[in-house]
């Protein structure tokens, strides 16, 4: 029985065959290639790196989808457009933004994570005179 929601089942984006040139043990040779490199080479490492990777994506996807089949077709169109003009809220380039009006429209807002405890201003290496960030924004610098 399908409700049109879209597949909880993880779908990897291209299939190719990896040619890895290995070392004398059988891997990878990290001072040959780099350690990026050697990455890159081997591809995933574990299946579900590409769900976690898409998660907030195909979370809203999902919801979407559950919204349009409950109330029609107003409802998520509605909430595209607000989170659409909710990123566009313009500041000035030397000005800080919280997003606190995308993160209540998805949700987002009730999560702590990382980000909201290692990433405070007071942190933050960059620094610069408000004139000259602006300056250089409109390009007159």
């Amino acid at each position: 029985m399908s409700f049109g929601l879209p597949s909880l089942k993880v779908k990897p984006e291209h299939v190719s065959n990896i040619q890895v040139h290995e070392g004398p043990f059988g891997i990878p040779d990290p001072l040959v290639a780099g350690v990026g490199a050697t990455k890159l080479k081997i591809g995933t490492t574990h299946p579900l790196e590409h769900s976690e990777k898409n998660y907030h994506l195909n979370e809203e996807k999902m919801d979407m989808a559950m919204l349009r089949n409950i109330q029609g077709l107003h409802a998520p169109m509605k909430l595209t457009m607000e989170m659409k003009f909710a990123s566009k809220v313009g500041r000035l380039p030397f000005l800080p933004s919280s997003n606190l009006q995308h993160d209540v429209l998805t949700g987002r807002h009730l999560d702590i994570g990382f980000e909201d405890i290692l990433n405070t201003r007071d942190l933050c290496e960059v620094a610069g005179q408000p004139h000259a960030v602006v300056e250089r924004s409109l390009g007159l610098l």
